[in-house]
This record gives C-alpha cells, structure tokens and sequence, in this order.
C-alpha cells in the first residue's frame, strides 16, 4: 500500500483461463450489490458487464436504461491480465484511477491480484477519499477489494 494505491491478492480454485472468464464475463454473477460495492443507484438493481468488442468498456446499466461507464479496458490479454481506467460516480470528467487485475498460475489454482492507482490524482478532498488521508483512503479501498475478490473465489468455488 501507499499513497497512490494498493495491491490486493487472493488464491482462487480455477486455472487463470476460467478465472479470467468469470471476473470478465460472468462479473454480475458474483460482485457484491448494494451501495457499497455497486456504482449508481439503485445498488441493487444495476447489472455489470464488458460491453463493446474492440473497445469494451466496463459499464453498470440499470433497468430505466441509464448506464455508467466504470471504465475503459486499457489491455485484455485472456488468463493473464486485465488493465482498466476506473472511476466513481462522483469523479469529475477528467478524473480517473487505473485497475490492473492479473491472473497468475499458483499451485493448483489462480492468484488473483487487483493493483489499484492513481489517487495521488485526485485533490485531498475528493469525495472519493471520504474526508480520509491517502493512505487511510487506499486501505479502505483496499477493503473493498478483498471484499470483492473474496466474493469471486467463493463464486468459483461454487458457493
């Protein structure tokens, strides 16, 4: 951890190739819901996926048809790596932090790493920060992501 970011890792049960298949394309299935861990309101009801083929984007659509881009695939390399841009709702245009999610062969599963940076970019009191120092802010995001990850292993673990 430091004060642009954090790396979170986990050990899943599934070969990179089918871990890499569900964080891309089976994402709705297990990311958590409700405010904490969706994007728009309401946290329940929005459905998460990759769209687009050349240039695929991670996007939330919600059921009026409103949608919010999370980010844009910087690199998709399948079983390997999945490099984004990532923003909030509350980012303005401009503003935007970077997800590199890896897909490594360890044992007889897949260590899962979710490195996330760039909150250096944004000004002290960015409401993302949630009135924290960086550091404060980044093992708090930290947080979220184990959350996230843990419910990714649980998903490919069948549970």
């Amino acid at each position: 951890m430091s004060d642009d970011g954090f790396t979170v890792s986990i050990l899943v049960g599934a070969d990179p190739e089918r871990a890499f298949q569900a964080f891309t394309e089976e994402i709705d299935r297990w990311w958590l819901r409700g405010p904490k861990h969706r994007f728009c309101p309401p946290y329940g009801e929005g459905t998460l996926h990759f769209a687009g083929d050349r240039e695929r984007k991670l996007v939330e659509e919600h059921p009026d048809g409103s949608s919010f881009v999370i980010g844009e695939v910087l690199r998709w390399i399948p079983g390997e790596l999945l490099h984004l841009t990532w923003r909030l709702p509350n980012f303005a245009a401009n503003e935007q932090t970077e997800v590199l999610v890896e897909f490594a062969a360890e044992g007889d599963g897949t260590r899962v790493s979710v490195q996330h940076r760039g909150w250096d970019a944004l000004r002290r009191d960015h409401p993302a920060l949630h009135g924290l120092d960086r550091r404060a802010a980044a093992a708090a995001k930290g947080a979220l992501w184990a959350e996230t990850l843990t419910a990714l292993r649980d998903y490919l673990q069948g549970g």
